[in-house]
């Protein structure tokens, strides 16, 4: 399975030291800002850590939010907060953003439960923590709502990518993929409708990232629709499925030239020579052309001037958001860790704060194409 294109890069984060000079006042307190620094840097080091896999990565996010969590709420598991929770502002890039690995099948897994854990997060956040913020997330930041929205339909949709492409593999029935591919389609145009009231200025290419990707699985629905009218003898109404088909495909073409010219947040790439776009151009091809040859040798059926309509539904298979919550509050935090923290000596003077530091992007791994084994995904 080859990844062929994904817009969105890892993201960077600035150091945070959990220095609390004056106001941790004891060895509870010192302690718990140690193992912060520590479980958070070895959450970093695992983002681009080739050897990890699913199970490490939770082992270790575990670890740093239920550090976390003695930040954000109150130990009596009420509904007040830790008067901890402003202590610490975390700085990290915004969106407004692929390597080209070969996977396994089980890798693939991997990355279809990954997307729909994501996709719960983000759900979560949108839902449970970001409307408790202080000030109100800025238009066009990434805890505003259109954006996490975006996430959370983008996700799935990436995840049904996956689906798709194993159907495609395991040859499952051409009416299904259809409805998968229908159904994806959707989705990315619910993620772009949701961006579109923000500022083109910075907002173009991420929709030019969902409206391609829009056009190239409803190219896929229809090519896959037309085969299904095929095999019930309807070669007529086949042969105007493919040719919306390959409508879409010339759509999805020009404008993977149009993101790669398009200014904005997010790599350059090519995404119309990558495989798995070339093989649906040559399937719509080849498929039109027998459906054409078909009808002018047994079936002679006039051609509709309408293009059918798509109302298909996916009977599995569709993507749901993992609901997610954060680990239980670590047991190292107690009444008098808590206690230990004096916000009273917190500095009041801003020219004692230190410099805000940047934020450098986050070095991905470098990863070399292996041989295709025929099916690809995004």
């Amino acid at each position: 399975m080859t990844h062929w294109f994904h817009r969105n890069p890892l993201k960077a984060t600035a150091p945070v030291t959990f220095n609390y000079y004056g106001v941790a006042a004891g060895p509870a307190a010192s302690k718990i800002c140690s193992d912060l620094r520590s479980s958070r840097a070895r959450l970093l080091e695992l983002f681009t850590d080739l050897s990890c896999n699913p199970e490490m990565m939770k082992n270790a996010s575990d670890s740093y939010f239920s550090l976390l969590q003695g930040f954000i709420n109150s130990l009596d598991e009420s509904t007040q907060e830790s008067k901890l929770r402003y202590i610490q502002n975390f700085k990290w890039t915004d969106t407004l953003q692929g390597q080209v690995p070969s996977i396994t099948e089980d890798e693939a897994k991997e990355v279809h439960r990954s997307l729909k854990i994501a996709a719960g997060i983000f759900k979560h956040l949108k839902e449970s923590h970001i409307p408790k913020l202080i000030t109100p997330a800025e238009k066009g930041r990434d805890l505003e709502a259109r954006l996490l929205e975006a996430y959370v339909v983008q996700c799935q949709a990436e995840a049904q990518e996956v689906t798709i492409a194993r159907a495609i593999e395991l040859k499952h029935a051409p009416g299904l993929i259809a409805a998968l591919a229908y159904e994806t389609a959707n989705f990315y145009q619910k993620a772009d409708h949701t961006l579109s009231s923000l500022e083109p200025a910075y907002s173009a290419k991420w929709r030019k990232y969902l409206h391609l990707k829009m056009c190239f699985y409803a190219a896929y629905a229809y090519c896959y629709h037309g085969q299904t009218l095929l095999a019930s003898d309807k070669c007529g109404e086949a042969i105007r499925s493919l040719q919306e088909a390959e409508k879409f495909y010339a759509k999805a073409e020009a404008l993977c030239k149009e993101y790669g010219e398009t200014k904005g947040p997010g790599p350059t790439v090519k995404p119309s020579g990558h495989l798995f776009f070339r093989k649906l151009g040559n399937l719509v091809k080849n498929t039109l052309e027998k459906c054409q040859r078909e009808n002018g040798f047994i079936y002679f059926q006039k051609i509709p001037t309408e293009a059918p309509q798509l109302e298909l539904k996916a009977n599995y298979g569709l993507v749901e958001p993992v609901p997610f919550e954060f680990p239980p509050t670590s047991a190292h935090w107690t009444p008098d860790t808590l206690a230990a923290f004096d916000l009273t000596k917190r500095p009041k003077d801003d020219s004692t704060k230190p410099k805000p530091e940047e934020v450098k992007p986050v070095k991905e791994p470098d990863i070399k194409p292996q041989k295709d084994t025929g099916c690809s995904i995004s």
